[in-house]
């Protein structure tokens, strides 16, 4: 066993270490929840990590997102991922795909190849698309919510989607789901209610994003301990 697994284990057993070694998991958006759910998840010891973003980092990102530094503005954000991770875990297997992922082309990732799924997506279309692909083929999602223009890290619950209050993401992909017929979904969401700004953009800080992303990772990482 790797040596910088050797706490983990403490807590999860040789077999659990081996569940993980043996998952794959697929990352859609690596922003301000995104990427703390993927350090949890890499830093578990995850076997295989896929991750799916469009952006690159820019100055914007760096008061929440964790691959966001001054030395890593410009560059793609799956790159950058794909170097961190590797830099955790060597002998982690991952795949970067650059790409926005919408309903239009969601047929280019085949869903099946993953035991678990994770959902740090912040446009509707695309996160209900993805929702509904795990639902019509039987896999594993967690899905976090908004959140944007909250300042109460200790708000954060785990739920299902239609138990879920005071957020407007969760609001519009509940309505979604129902339409969808879909009858559960697990979620990370936040009971706070939305602080409002006369800003057009969404406030944030480095501390929100960042525990809901753990709280995702952590998710997953128990979640695999019993699907894998």
């Amino acid at each position: 066993m790797q040596s910088e697994l050797k706490r983990t284990e403490m807590l999860i057993g040789t077999e659990g270490i081996e569940r993980l070694r043996r998952s794959h998991v697929i990352i859609f958006g690596i922003g301000g929840v995104g990427g703390y759910a993927l350090e949890v998840i890499a830093r578990s010891g995850v076997g295989a990590i896929t991750i799916v973003d469009a952006d690159s980092v820019e100055e914007s990102n760096i008061n929440r997102q964790i691959i966001a530094l001054h030395s890593t503005i410009g560059k793609t954000k799956v790159e950058v991922a794909r170097e961190r991770i590797h830099d955790i875990n060597p002998d982690c297997e991952v795949r970067a795909l650059e790409m926005f992922y919408l309903p239009e082309n969601a047929d280019e990732i085949d869903l099946s190849c993953y035991d678990y799924v994770v959902d740090c997506i912040d446009t509707v279309a695309a996160k209900v698309e993805l929702i509904r692909r795990c639902n019509e083929f039987g896999k594993p999602i967690i899905s976090s919510m908004g959140a944007g223009n909250k300042m109460d890290a200790t708000a954060l619950k785990v739920s299902d989607i239609y138990k879920t209050s005071m957020d407007p993401l969760a609001k519009a992909v509940r309505k979604k789901c129902k339409e969808l017929g879909i009858r559960r979904l697990k979620v990370v969401f936040s009971e706070e209610k939305p602080i409002e700004t006369n800003s057009e953009y969404i406030a944030s800080n480095a501390f929100v994003p960042a525990a809901m992303g753990v709280i995702v990772g952590s998710e997953t990482v128990k979640e695999l301990m019993s699907v894998v």
